[in-house]
């Protein structure tokens, strides 16, 4: 048998989990994050002579349309570095949501939290070495009209930063009108003569406003901006109005896999009546408090990792029920690998 006596070596790329040999005595390359599973098969080649290797985050692999991507995931803060190689990217920055409002007067309904801004960019070159990658985290609620925050801001790259969400309105003598942010927050509803509140502005190219509070005692709060739409203004009278809904998210973005996703939706305005709530905006907006009895006014949060801002909660002195916490936002590395 003309086979008898060759050895065959083969080396699977398969299974981006197992280290893959150098043939150079049998020695198997690290995984230099002992948390994060790293192939050498990065960009084709084995590590060295010149192959792109990279790793950090939470690595995922797919096929779209032909073209093999690679995509880093980070769901926090940390660091992508990159082993050898060079390589062209893109990136997506999902900035933090901002917390919701809420008063310090009953019945005066904060406004909701603004939607972190989102920045893309493609072809953006990177060698050999280690780049910090910012998370921005979820604003904190307002509680009995004090205290709340705008979303943090995501970069890496040292490319510009998305914004983080703007803090929804939160009532009597102090932020009647929601913050300026990626996108804006919601202004909070009137009482008492107080004034209500006017959305905030939002990043050029982020995001969109957010939407007035009702005045002349309407009460109802306006609906945080989302990176697809502006937030809506707050409806009707006191004790039958609504807040306005969260601005919708933005679509048609990347993620781990070859399914477009959305990010960004906007949170709701809290809403003086007893019976329905504003609606967050799509893709992450938490959904707006109202005076639903029994210990139960506030809203909720924006979903994880999606940058969407909290919902403002129905009028409660005493701080016992904040305005709910804006979502943390997201940063996502691609770059084509061979099939």
């Amino acid at each position: 048998n003309c086979l008898r006596g060759l050895i065959v070596f083969r080396q699977d790329r398969t299974n981006p989990s197992t280290a893959v040999s150098t043939w150079k005595g049998r020695k198997d390359l690290p995984k230099a994050n002992p948390s994060t599973a790293v192939s050498a098969w990065m960009n084709g080649g084995l590590a060295g002579g010149g192959a792109f290797s990279a790793y950090g985050g939470i690595i995922t692999q797919y096929e779209d349309s032909g073209t093999t991507y690679r995509v880093h995931a980070f769901r926090g803060s940390g660091s992508f570095t990159v082993l050898a190689g060079s390589a062209d990217v893109d990136y997506l920055f999902v900035a933090g949501g901002g917390g919701g409002g809420n008063s310090s007067t009953w019945d005066e309904c904060g406004g909701g939290g603004g939607a972190g801004g989102v920045t893309t960019a493609t072809g953006v070159a990177v060698a050999a070495g280690t780049y910090t990658i910012t998370v921005g985290a979820g604003g904190a609620g307002a509680a009995a009209g004090v205290g709340g925050a705008n979303g943090g801001n995501s970069s890496a790259f040292s490319e510009t930063a998305a914004v983080g969400g703007g803090l929804g309105g939160h009532g009597t003598a102090h932020q009647e009108n929601g913050a300026t942010g990626g996108s804006g927050g919601g202004g909070s509803g009137e009482t008492g003569g107080n004034g209500a509140g006017t959305g905030g502005a939002a990043t050029a190219g982020q995001g969109n406003a957010g939407g007035a509070g009702v005045g002349s005692n309407g009460r109802q709060g306006g609906g945080g901006g989302g990176k697809g739409g502006a937030g809506a203004a707050g409806t009707g009278a006191a004790g039958t109005g609504v807040g306005g809904a969260g601005g919708a998210g933005g679509t048609g973005h990347y993620g781990i896999t070859a399914s477009t996703v959305g990010y960004a939706g906007g949170g709701g305005g809290g809403s003086d009546n007893t019976g329905s709530q504003a609606a967050g905006g799509s893709y992450g907006g938490g959904k707006g408090g109202f005076n639903a009895g029994a210990g139960n006014y506030s809203g909720a949060g924006g979903v994880p990792n999606t940058g969407g801002g909290g919902g403002g909660t129905y009028g409660i002195p005493g701080g016992t029920y904040p305005g709910s916490k804006g979502a943390a936002g997201i940063v996502l590395i691609r770059y084509v690998v061979a099939a």
